[in-house]
Formats: structure tokens, C-alpha cells, sequence
């Protein structure tokens, strides 16, 4: 994972890198191979960059030809090659080969329509210096976070919450309905966050902000399709899902770094383990957790699953000092 940050503010003239500083450093665990800053009348973006895809010219902020197109992201671009290519063909000029690049001349041809074609988990902040306009947006389930406050003409955004309390004008307060909400449901519900006057981006949603205000635009929801699509035999049914999966998987293999995958012992990562050993990687690495716990510890499970996919893996074993020590 890498972190954002980012300052703008429409209102007043004023000196934000030490504060995006801090952003970064207080983030600095989602993104520690470098740092990036941005600096434009009102406006600042930061990265701290977790470098998978293009290491060594891939650091944000990233701009387009005419610099007059700023970035920062969370996240990867699983379908970044093919838009790339088409970027290509129509005349576009790239200086690095990252998957963020992609994402201005996108928004150059298309707009904020440009989310629509992307197929991977984001966070975006993106600067549009012509239009004096920041889009930010985040992808379809909301994978990644993206975290908002605003007082009026001015918005302050981050990767975590902490990064925003980075911004003495920030205040820390909890929001006691929501804190609710998470003890009822494991996470808030909406736009909510455990603090007053922060927000989160809403999934499949992009926001812009300008002089004019905050404006949320949705560029996705779930297509239900049509029910006499359904009436097909089981055998179809199966063969679909299995080409889907194999081809998420394939596509989410795409890296300049070394892949692991995270092995719980449940189902869904014991099946997307054993599709990327017996498709994709003979030498894939594993990665799991057990608890002293035995209500939580699943080690056998894991265990059973490392003997019959045979992969390279490591485990680590978790007391309750451990997580309270963190």
C-alpha cells in the first residue's frame, strides 16, 4: 500500500509543506521507498510510495506532457498495459512507466469519466491546474481509503485519519453515534468516520472540489442484469466464475516486486492460492497469522492448506501483548 495526502485551500494564502511533512511522516509505514511533494498557488499534494509497479521512475506526484495535470494514488492499476497502449496510439507521451501515469492522460481524453475504465483498487487525488479543480476519488468497493475535512473553501485529505490531524485546524472529536455504528456493524456506516467533521470518500464515488464547492458524482454501481440471463445450467455458471477469477488473478500478478499471497486457512484465499501455484507461479511465497487464542487461531487450517498447495511460507505466531504492544 502507499499513502496520500494532500492541502487545498481557495480562501487564504498559506505555507503548508511542514504540514504535509508531517502528513507523510505520520504515514510513513503504507509507503516508506520514497516521498513526494507538490506545490502550486493553493494547492499541495503528497505521496509516500510503497514501489511495486516502475521502481525507479515511477515516484509521485506524477504530471502530464504540459505539467498543467498533477497526481498522487493509492493503489495499482491492474489493466494499466492495455490503456496504456490505446494511450499510446493516440499520441500520448509517457516519462515513466508506472501505472499512475496512465491515470492523466486518461483524465486529459475523458475527464472524471476516465474512472470507469479502470479496473483495480484506488485512491486518487488528482490536480487540474486549468480548471483549478482537485478530483478525488476512490475505486468501486472502496479498498482504499481516502479520508476528508472540509471548512468551507478549504479541504485538507489523507490516506489514514491521522495524517489529517496532522493540521493543527483539525480537531480531534470523538463522534459517539458512530462509534456505535462500528460496534454494531464492524465499520461505519456511510460517509461516517469515529470523528466529527471527518468524512470518508464514499465507494464508487469522485468528488470535486473548487471555488464553487464539494460535489460527489457516483461512477458506479452494481449491475444486477437481466434475470432471464440467469436461466442457464450450473456447468455454465462454473465455468464462468472460475475464468473470471483466474483472469483477477492474473491480471493482480502484474509487478516489477516479488508476489505473495496471504494464506488465513478459510476458502477464498486457500482457492486464490492454489490458482496462482498450479497457473501462474510454482515458486509462490505464503504469509500467515496464528493466535495464542485458540477462539481465533486458525494455524491447523493453514497449515493442512501450506501441505497440499506446497508453497515457500512463513508464519508468525500472535499473543495478546502482541497486538497491544503495536
Amino acid at each position: 500500500m502507499c499513502g496520500i495526502a494532500g492541502i487545498v485551500n481557495f480562501k487564504s494564502a498559506e505555507n503548508m509543506e511542514g504540514v504535509l511533512r508531517s502528513m507523510l511522516g505520520i504515514i510513513r509505514h503504507r509507503g516508506p521507498d520514497s516521498y513526494g511533494i507538490y506545490l502550486d498557488d493553493g494547492i499541495g499534494l503528497a505521496s509516500a510510495r510503497l514501489s511495486i509497479i516502475d521502481l525507479d521512475t515511477g515516484d509521485q506526484p506524477i504530471h502530464n506532457e504540459d505539467r498543467s495535470i498533477w497526481i498522487v494514488l493509492n493503489g495499482e492499476i491492474f489493466n494499466y498495459p492495455e490503456l496504456r497502449d490505446g494511450l499510446e496510439n493516440k499520441g500520448h507521451h509517457f516519462y515513466t512507466r508506472s501505472d499512475t501515469e496512465v491515470l492523466v492522460h486518461l483524465y486529459e481524453d475523458l475527464g472524471p469519466e476516465f474512472l470507469g475504465m479502470l479496473n483495480g483498487q484506488f485512491a486518487i487525488a488528482l490536480w487540474d491546474t486549468q480548471r483549478k479543480t482537485v478530483l478525488l476519488a476512490r475505486d468501486r468497493l472502496g479498498i482504499r481509503p481516502l479520508f476528508y475535512h472540509r471548512d468551507g473553501d478549504r479541504l485538507v485529505f489523507g490516506s489514514e485519519v491521522k495524517a489529517l490531524f496532522m493540521d493543527p485546524s483539525v480537531l480531534r472529536r470523538i463522534k459517539w453515534k458512530t462509534i456505535s455504528d462500528i460496534f454494531t456493524c464492524w465499520a461505519p456506516v456511510g460517509e461516517e468516520t469515529a470523528f466529527e467533521d471527518v468524512y470518508q470518500i464514499p465507494v464508487g464515488h469522485f468528488g470535486l472540489f473548487s471555488r464553487n464547492g464539494l460535489e460527489f458524482k457516483s461512477y458506479w454501481s452494481i449491475d444486477f442484469g437481466n434475470s432471464e440471463e440467469y436461466d442457464r445450467p450450473l456447468s455454465y455458471w462454473v465455468e464462468e466464475l472460475n475464468d473470471r477469477l483466474l483472469d483477477a488473478t492474473r491480471i493482480r500478478l502484474r509487478s516489477d516486486v516479488p508476489v505473495g499471497a496471504y494464506l488465513s486457512g478459510g476458502l477464498d484465499s486457500t482457492y486464490i492460492s492454489t490458482l496462482i501455484k498450479r497457473n501462474f507461479n510454482n515458486a509462490l511465497c505464503t504469509f500467515s497469522v496464528g493466535f495464542a487464542d485458540s477462539r481465533f487461531d486458525e494455524a491447523s487450517f493453514q497449515q493442512k492448506a501450506v501441505e497440499s498447495i506446497r508453497t515457500l511460507h512463513k508464519s508468525i505466531r500472535c499473543a495478546e501483548e502482541d497486538i497491544g504492544n503495536v
